[in-house]
């Protein structure tokens, strides 16, 4: 849940920054735990998943922040954007603009998540557990550690095999993708869930 999540996260953190003192923070916004993940057997939503985002902002340290998993894509784009506004401290809607892609948030079209209601498998004594571990660990660290860098590596060239014009340069001749303006409907969508071929299927298309 939400809350299970930050209790173990936020004080973990505090136990981080303290012992490590970073000059700079890269935070990379894996998006496999949120409800609904194909893979990921978390349960968050988009505001608890966020939540650690905002923590980690709320240090004032220059901060690099990063996508990573997550195998519901449309969780993903979800996520990601919502997460966007929180760092931008700007309010959106939960309602989805139309958009080339607008069938893939279908039946309702929002922003936000609802998580499963499916019972937490972890218990409050086990949670606590893992954090005292955390912090004990952390507390035996002897102070910030750092690097220094003794051997500036030699200079080399890349070699790049010489292609014809147009021949995976990223140019418009490379767009493998199918024609079409991407739009199925005139500002709303039908109710019917398109799925993207980089999800998981059920039946013969199931990898």
């Amino acid at each position: 849940t939400d809350k299970a999540y930050e209790d173990i996260f936020k004080p973990v953190m505090d136990k981080i920054m303290e012992i490590f003192r970073p000059g700079a923070i890269v935070l990379q916004c894996g998006a496999d735990s949120l409800t609904g993940d194909r893979l990921g057997c978390f349960n968050l939503s988009l505001k608890g998943h966020a939540e650690c985002v905002k923590y980690v902002k709320s240090f004032h340290v220059p901060t690099l922040v990063l996508g990573g998993g997550g195998y519901t894509i449309r969780n993903v784009a979800r996520c990601w954007a919502y997460e966007t506004s929180v760092l931008l401290d700007t309010e959106i809607p939960n309602e989805i603009p139309y958009n080339d892609y607008f069938e893939y948030y279908a039946p309702d079209y929002n922003l936000h998540l609802t998580p499963e209601p499916r019972e937490n498998m972890n218990t409050e004594a086990s949670l606590e557990a893992v954090r005292v571990e955390l912090l004990q660990q952390l507390q035996e660290l002897q102070g910030a550690p750092s690097v220094q860098m003794q051997e500036v590596p030699p200079e080399f060239d890349l070699k790049k095999e010489d292609l014809a014009e147009g021949t995976n340069d990223g140019g418009a001749e490379d767009d493998v993708r199918e024609k079409g303006n991407g739009r199925t409907s005139k500002g709303k969508g039908d109710g019917t869930r398109r799925a993207h071929p980089a999800e998981f299927y059920d039946g013969d298309k199931d990898q």
